[in-house]
């Protein structure tokens, strides 16, 4: 059993409250910004080109990539050159807004159909965090009223069956299973048809977690889908990609080759708090305009949150 279920605490209370833990749980990729973006920020005088030379190398050290660090520099100095943005507090002021405008662009809430339940396919590589992500994700559902199923549809690992049980039992949500080896298509077809029979809110299945590159994993994942559709023609209704923020730029070659292949739907982004590359999500969202649903901050239920652009800005940046 992984350690981090036999850990985890019951739904409650989030007594940090949602700015504070999320700013905690970036504090890595805050730092690893050259000691802090804000820190270039402060103090009163006009912004000069040594600056913005710190700033570009603060953003490219956070993982936000090329593309999004030269979108942000070429605004700032637009800013500084038409709209008079020279004082450092207004530079600061331009900068969060574009930070805010890049992951706010693809932004959508996951809607719950009417008449059916929501049927979400997770997706994603071992040691990514998928498995907990749905078991975190189902548990705040379940405390937020919605009736849930799950899907151990990773039938390659005994344990991923088991630690989907695990969090199925902790949270008194049902669990559909298959013995290790059988077809996860089968599991994903009963998922949905269970969730359909009984009238619940969702179906959360889980998948293989192989590399992206596994071209036999890509076939079997379609399939899944496919037989998903035909219990109900309108699923899945959301695919979410889990990446670990760990790995920094690669996530983005990870999302691509998911993308191409699956057509997703969002991204849910784990262990943010043990990464110094939490900039990744605005090369994400810059590069292949996939929203970002969720990210993850620390081990408890309640550090999955909502992904939220301006708070995550604040809690990246600083004051």
């Amino acid at each position: 059993m992984s350690e981090e279920v036999s850990n985890e605490q019951a739904p409650q209370e989030n007594k940090g409250g949602f700015f504070s833990r999320l700013k905690q749980g970036l504090t890595k990729t805050r730092e690893s910004m050259a000691g802090g973006i804000g820190k270039l920020f402060k103090g009163k005088g006009e912004v000069g080109p040594e600056l913005l030379d710190e700033l570009e190398e603060s953003l490219l050290l956070a993982d936000v990539g090329t593309r999004a660090t030269e979108f942000i520099l070429d605004e700032l100095k637009r800013g500084v050159r038409d709209a008079g943005h020279r004082e450092r507090q207004d530079v600061m002021a331009h900068l969060k807004r574009l930070m805010v405008e890049i992951l706010e662009e693809n932004q959508r809430a996951i809607e719950f159909p009417s008449g059916m339940p929501l049927v979400l396919l997770v997706i994603g590589v071992n040691g990514s965090g998928k498995t907990t992500t749905i078991g975190k994700l189902a548990a705040r559902w379940k405390m937020d009223g919605k009736k849930v199923v799950l899907g151990a549809g990773d039938t390659f690992r005994a344990a991923a069956i088991e630690q989907l049980q695990e969090w199925a039992r902790r949270t008194d949500i049902p669990c559909i299973h298959q013995k290790s080896g059988a077809d996860p298509s089968a599991v994903a077809y009963d998922t949905v048809q269970a969730a359909v029979n009984r009238k619940l809110d969702a179906a959360i299945i889980d998948t293989a977690g192989r590399l992206q590159t596994n071209v036999n994993l890509m076939e079997e994942l379609k399939k899944v889908k496919r037989v998903i559709g035909k219990v109900l023609p309108s699923a899945p209704h959301e695919t979410l990609l889990v990446l670990d923020a760990s790995i920094g730029q690669n996530s983005l070659s990870q999302a691509r080759l998911f993308h191409e292949a699956l057509s997703i739907d969002g991204l849910v982004m784990t262990k943010l708090d043990g990464s110094a590359k939490g900039g990744v999500l605005l090369n994400l969202s810059r590069e292949l305009g996939i929203p970002v649903r969720y990210v993850g901050v620390g081990e408890k239920v309640e550090d999955l949150q909502e992904f939220n652009a301006k708070a995550f800005v604040e809690a990246l940046v600083g004051e």
